[in-house]
């Protein structure tokens, strides 16, 4: 029997990255890793499955090498290996999908577009608007991934305290919003919250994996 040939040993490395890829679990916890470095039980609550689950998904995921991990005390925490690369990977599978899929197609149109039909800012435009002070950037997400990263000057106030914070924002200044990327809901609902409400806000292009990813000026902490 003749051994496998180059060719086919590439494609059979990259179908076992595939395979991990396919499953709405393992993209959400690749999701959730864009942010930052997560414990299994940090993920565990994110992504609202079992431990046991969790814990299986992330093996899959890093015996295809797309995440790695770190001991601290018994802890065990994760995070994207080679983070800008699988944060692309993501990126164009997303671009096929809504390309491709007549179903991601259709919660594109029912959900996303129902909420902001609008063109979102750009990673370039949002650049120039903050150089020109011109703009407020919103981050949406909760503040315990804010505080592991977020774009320069950005206010933190996580989708569910929106409501009652309205009075931080400035009316008569422009809005940016954010989250955790192309897909993440909490964005497109605080637009249209906001939009409801007389504010003038937009929509980043995608999130902050994705502007970390473009090697653009990101800060830590919390906010002031």
């Amino acid at each position: 029997m003749s051994s496998i040939g180059p060719k086919q040993a590439v494609f059979a490395g990259l179908a076992e990255i595939a395979q991990a890829l396919g499953h709405p679990h393992r993209l959400e916890l690749l999701e959730h890793l864009g942010q930052g470095e997560r414990s299994v039980e940090e993920l565990t609550a994110l992504a609202g499955l079992t431990f046991a689950n969790t814990s299986r998904h992330l093996q899959i995921l890093r015996r295809a090498a797309l995440v790695t991990t770190r001991r601290d005390g018994k802890r065990v925490l994760y995070s994207l290996a080679c983070q800008d690369d699988v944060i692309a990977l993501l990126k164009a599978l997303g671009r096929v999908g809504e390309r491709n899929a007549a179903e991601i197609e259709r919660v594109m149109a029912a959900y996303f577009r129902a909420r902001d039909a609008m063109e979102p800012v750009t990673r370039k435009g949002l650049i120039k608007r903050l150089r020109d002070d011109l703009v407020t950037v919103l981050d949406v997400r909760p503040e315990a991934e804010f505080a592991l990263g977020h774009l320069p000057s950005a206010l933190n106030i996580p989708w569910p305290d929106i409501k009652k914070r309205l009075a931080e924002l400035p009316k008569g200044r422009a809005i940016v919003a954010y989250c955790r990327g192309p897909y993440c809901v909490l964005s497109f609902e605080a637009v249209a919250l906001l939009r409801a409400r007389g504010y003038t806000v937009h929509r980043l292009e995608d999130g902050f994996p994705e502007w970390r990813a473009a090697g653009l000026p990101v800060e830590a902490g919390t906010s002031a």
